[in-house]
C-alpha cells in the first residue's frame, strides 16, 4: 500500500517550516553576518545546503516509505491477518505495522521496520539544520554590519523573531525527542513496547520477579539491528540491512541451553 499520499495539512506545516526556515537561514542570516557572496558566506551556505538537502530528502522518505506490513503468527481480528511478533494495528492507517513504533501525523504516515531508520535520521539532521540556524541567527545579530539600519526598521526584523519563535522550540523539541529515539535504540525498543514494558515491569514487582526486555542485545548489537552493520551507511537513508520484519532475535536465542540428563 503507498502510503503519504493525498494532502496533510502536518505535513503542509512542516514543509512551510522547513522552506522559511532554509531562505532565512541563507538569504538573511548567513548574508547579514558574512556577506552571501563572500567566501565564508558561501562555504555555510554551501553546507547549510547539505544538511537541509538531507534533511527534506529523508522526511519525503519517511513519509513515502511503507513502515512494513506483513501477517505471521498472531491473528488480528481488526484487519483479519496473521500478526507478527512486535506488530501493532494502527487504528489511523488501518492495517498492522511491522515493529512499530508510533503514527506521526506529521508525516502522515507510521513509523515501523521499514522506515524506522530512516525516520531516525531525519530527526538527526533536523536538530543539525535547526541549531545551525540559529548560530547563524545569533552571529547575524551581534555582528556589526552596514545593513544594520535596515534591519531594525525592515522585514528583516520580522524575519528574526518569527525565525527565533520558530527555532528555538522547535531545536528543544527535535533535541529531546533524538535522545530519546537514540535512548530506545540502543534498548532496541519501540514506544509502545517501552509503555508495555513499564507496565510488565510494574506486574513483575508485585509478583516478585525482574522484567527483563526479550529484544535487548547488548548496546551494539541493538544499534547496528537499526543503523546497520557499517558505520559508512549510518547517517544515510540506507535500509538494506533490514530483513522482513516477521521475526527478531531475542536476549535468549545467545544462552545455552542446559543439557538434558539421560
Amino acid at each position: 500500500m503507498k502510503r503519504g499520499s493525498g494532502f496533510s495539512f502536518h505535513v503542509t506545516v512542516v514543509i512551510a517550516a522547513i522552506a522559511f526556515i532554509y531562505f532565512s537561514t541563507v538569504f538573511v542570516f548567513i548574508d547579514q553576518w558574512f556577506g552571501i557572496w563572500s567566501s565564508p558566506g558561501m562555504l555555510n551556505a554551501v553546507f547549510f545546503t547539505v544538511v537541509a538537502v538531507m534533511c527534506i530528502s529523508n522526511y519525503a522518505l519517511a513519509i513515502y516509505t511503507d513502515p512494513g506490513q506483513g501477517g505471521d503468527l498472531r491473528y488480528c481480528q481488526k484487519c483479519s491477518l496473521y500478526k507478527p511478533p512486535r506488530a501493532h494495528h494502527c487504528r489511523i492507517c488501518n492495517r498492522c505495522i511491522l515493529r512499530m513504533d508510533h503514527h506521526c501525523v506529521w508525516m502522515n504516515n507510521c513509523v515501523g521496520h521499514a522506515n524506522y531508520k530512516i525516520f531516525f535520521i531525519f530527526v538527526m539532521y533536523a536538530v543539525v539544520a535547526c541549531i545551525y540556524s540559529l548560530v547563524l541567527l545569533a552571529g547575524s545579530i551581534t555582528i556589526d554590519s552596514p545593513k544594520d539600519d535596515q534591519l531594525s526598521e525592515g522585514s528583516y526584523r520580522v524575519v528574526y523573531i518569527i525565525s527565533g519563535l520558530i527555532l528555538v522550540p522547535l531545536s528543544l523539541a527535535l533535541g529531546f525527542f533524538l535522545c530519546w529515539h537514540f535512548y530506545l535504540i540502543l534498548q532496541n525498543k519501540t514506544t509502545i513496547e517501552y509503555q508495555e514494558g513499564v507496565r510488565a515491569m510494574c506486574v513483575a514487582e508485585k509478583g516478585g520477579y525482574v522484567y527483563s526486555h526479550p529484544y535487548d542485545l547488548g548496546a551494539y548489537e541493538n544499534l547496528i539491528a537499526v543503523l546497520g552493520p557499517n558505520v559508512l551507511y549510518w547517517l544515510l537513508p540506507s535500509t538494506k540491512h533490514i530483513d522482513s520484519g516477521l521475526r527478531f532475535r531475542t536476549s535468549f536465542d545467545n544462552v545455552p541451553r542446559t543439557p538434558v540428563s539421560k
